[in-house]
Parts: C-alpha cells; structure tokens; sequence
C-alpha cells in the first residue's frame, strides 16, 4: 500500500474528514518512481472509475509534473468531506488502495475554496 504522508502535519487528512465542509478539492500529490508510472496510472485509473460512480462525486484530473519529475498530482472535487469519507473508506476502494506498491509515496489535503 502507498505511505500516507501528510501535507500539512498539523491537519492530517484524516482529522480534515470530521470538517463537515463543501464543497471541497482534494490535492494529492505522489512520488512514483518513473519506472513504475504506467503501473501506478492503471490501478489509479480503476480507482478513479470507483470514484467517479460514488455519490458526492464532481470532477477529477491527474497531472504530471514538468522537467522528468516523478510527481503526479490527483484533483478532485466533492460536494462535502463526509461524501469524500464515505468513499474513501468503503472497502471496495480500502482494497484497490492496498494494491499500490510500498514505494509510493501519497500527500493528500482537502481545501475549500475562498474568495480573493
């Protein structure tokens, strides 16, 4: 399973899942080994169609970053944290999570959007 690191050490991603917030975005940034990048893309793909189909659901992108960096970054955006949580913690995606290799390093945040 990918390590879970948090972004932000004072707010772990799990204790932003009590927020009852929305709608919200979640950032998650991971460090993939560059031979490992199809791979990780593949099972990223079959969470995201879980996903997709899970109420609450928006939007999601995936980007790369520039200069042969081993970085990918997941947005995604829900209607609320609690719709996020129920997602994330059914066991259908708990068991396509566990197949992420150790070597994968996860940084997911949720944020809410303010105005500027």
């Amino acid at each position: 399973m990918a390590k879970l690191q948090s972004l932000d050490p004072h707010t772990p991603m799990f204790a932003q899942f009590k927020e009852k917030t929305g709608p919200i975005v979640l950032a998650n940034s991971f460090v993939v080994p560059k031979e490992r990048t199809e791979s990780f893309l593949d099972l990223f793909r079959k969470q995201a169609e879980f996903m997709k189909a899970q109420p609450g659901f928006v939007s999601l992108q995936m980007h790369k970053g520039t200069a042969d960096s081993q970085l990918l970054m997941n947005v995604a955006v829900w209607e609320s944290t609690e719709a996020l949580a129920t997602a994330f913690g059914s066991p259908e995606f708990q068991r396509m999570a566990a197949e992420f290799p150790d070597d994968i390093v996860s940084y997911p945040h949720i944020f809410e959007q303010i105005d500027v």
